[in-house]
């Protein structure tokens, strides 16, 4: 679900806790070494996206914040913040060409250029988490 997140609205706050969890506790979040990216370019994006980002000449970042049943990915245009909330059984998560990864979520997607050892590091932390915590599959029984 795309979301309007620059005003703290109780509703939108409670899709997002429905949808990816709480955030994870200060604790939980040193233990893991951080839960957050680093700031990452957007090379391609899907239209309801690209309606958003051609809207002003800014550089088009994004970032991204783990939670404990899935993601969001965060971006900013015209001076409001959108989020992009992906529980984990809906994130598809591809390595592509040289240094781009591409992030689904049914009609949704983006492309993030990732060509440092830091966005490569979180993107790794963040598959082996939801490999991790994924529900037991009918296969492994």
């Amino acid at each position: 679900m795309l979301l309007n997140v620059s005003y703290n609205d109780k509703k939108n706050t409670r899709k997002i806790d429905e949808a990816v969890g709480k955030p994870f506790t200060l604790k939980a979040r040193f233990k893991m070494g951080g839960i957050g990216s680093p700031k990452l370019e957007i090379t391609e994006a899907s239209i309801a996206i690209q309606n958003l980002l051609i809207l002003d000449n800014n550089a088009n970042i994004c970032n991204i914040e783990m939670r404990p049943k899935g993601i969001i990915l965060g971006f900013r245009s015209l001076l409001e913040s959108y989020a992009l909330v992906i529980p984990f059984y809906k994130l598809t998560i591809y390595k592509g060409d040289f240094a781009i990864y591409s992030i689904y979520k049914d009609n949704y997607f983006v492309k993030v250029r990732s060509d440092t050892k830091a966005v490569q590091k979180f993107f790794r932390k963040l598959l082996d988490y939801k490999a991790d915590n994924a529900p037991t599959s009918i296969e492994d029984l």
